[in-house]
């Protein structure tokens, strides 16, 4: 069964942090520049929250602030569920979806060590297909397919 550790160890390190008091214009240009959907915000080291797309559509844009004034901690989102480096891929798409959050906090005890992203669970799903579909059931559908059933 695929975890979470699996899933960071598989990504790719990048720099998306950015400061709290770093002005919402700042940071959708590091997104946009970085061709990401989020910044992790960082104080000091230590980890304050997240900055996504969603955050500026709905505290910045819809709100009627301005990204030239609004500082990144007065859009971000600082409750987003938390997993373990041994939760597996199953319980963090559960823990997703009964959230409706599209993004996971990843600690190591009391450390925070990463996120976890919808895109990276739908990663794991296609590069694991095989242990995620039932090969049997598919093929009796296709063949009930071409049986001329209808359903």
């Amino acid at each position: 069964m695929r975890t979470v550790k699996d899933i960071l160890d598989s990504k790719n390190r990048v720099f998306n942090h950015i400061e709290p008091g770093a002005l919402v214009i700042d940071a959708i240009n590091l997104l946009n520049s970085l061709n990401l959907s989020y910044l992790v915000v960082v104080e000091y080291d230590e980890y304050k929250g997240i900055f996504s797309e969603r955050d500026y559509t709905r505290n910045v844009i819809l709100k009627g602030k301005a990204s030239n004034s609004t500082m990144v901690k007065d859009a971000m989102t600082t409750d987003l569920p938390i997993v373990t480096l041994n939760d597996t891929v199953e319980y963090c798409m559960n823990l997703m979806n009964s959230h409706k959050a599209r993004y996971l906090l990843a600690y190591d005890d009391l450390q925070f060590v990463g996120v976890v992203t919808i895109h990276d669970l739908l990663r794991q799903v296609i590069a694991n297909r095989e242990e995620v579909f039932d090969h049997t059931l598919a093929k009796k559908l296709l063949d009930d397919d071409e049986s001329g059933r209808i359903y």
